[in-house]
């Protein structure tokens, strides 16, 4: 069942990505994981998909110690980040795509310092006024950005963002045009060591062809894998 979701999935990224005039290998495909269990996440590793992202650090950690005989799996931690679980999060995560504030940054940063290891960031950009979404506003993002160039163990590398629900995904559209925009606007900001093409996460789902449309590089999708 896993495999013929995931085929599905795939034909849909290819389609989406011509339409924006992409090649499928310009998309990452990250595997929410957060309501699967290891045998699942073995699985879905098993068919190829590397990049698996989990919403929390104490669920992420048993998953994690399970798994890392495979050095292969890159470990996105794709939910809200408390301060205090920045220490957890750095042995795990080799992607934190919900950086929302210059003080959570630094705590990443010094925790990875420790261990010696360089951790992919995302800023995640607030789209969306619903109170359960997290992220930080675009006007503030270029402070956000300048100050974070002292910190040499986070890599920053684009935008995350998460559109609201909606039944018809045409309807989120503007969301993600929005996080496109901002990208672009602040692009020329990403500093080395990051070298390769910014990227754009968004889109789940029940969204994530719309926003391969409007300019993602990285969907995060759960659901439609593991339903």
């Amino acid at each position: 069942m896993i495999k013929d979701n995931l085929n599905e999935i795939l034909e849909k990224i290819a389609k989406s990505a011509v339409k924006s005039g992409r090649k499928t290998e310009e998309i990452t495909l990250v595997a929410v994981t957060k309501t699967v269990g290891i045998e699942q996440i073995k699985e879905i590793t098993g068919l190829g998909v590397k990049n698996v992202g989990e919403n929390r650090v104490q669920s992420a950690l048993s998953k994690y110690q399970a798994l890392s005989i495979d050095t292969g799996i890159t470990w996105h931690m794709i939910g809200h980040l408390q301060s205090n679980k920045a220490k957890k999060a750095a042995e795990i995560f080799n992607f934190i795509q919900s950086i929302d504030s210059l003080e959570l940054a630094k705590e990443v940063d010094k925790q990875a310092h420790k261990l010696n290891k360089h951790i992919k960031c995302l800023v995640e950009l607030k789209v969306s006024e619903e109170p359960s979404k997290f992220g930080i506003i675009d006007n503030n993002i270029k402070e956000l950005l300048d100050n974070l160039s002292g910190l040499g163990n986070l890599v920053f590398c684009g935008l995350m963002s998460m559109a609201p629900y909606f039944d018809d995904p045409q309807k989120a559209r503007p969301y993600f045009s929005k996080t496109k925009k901002t990208l672009d606007d602040i692009k020329h900001l990403l500093k080395a060591p990051y070298s390769g093409a910014p990227v754009l996460s968004m889109g789940m789902s029940n969204d994530f062809e719309s926003a391969i449309e409007e300019g993602a590089t990285m969907v995060r999708i759960g659901t439609a894998i593991f339903k």
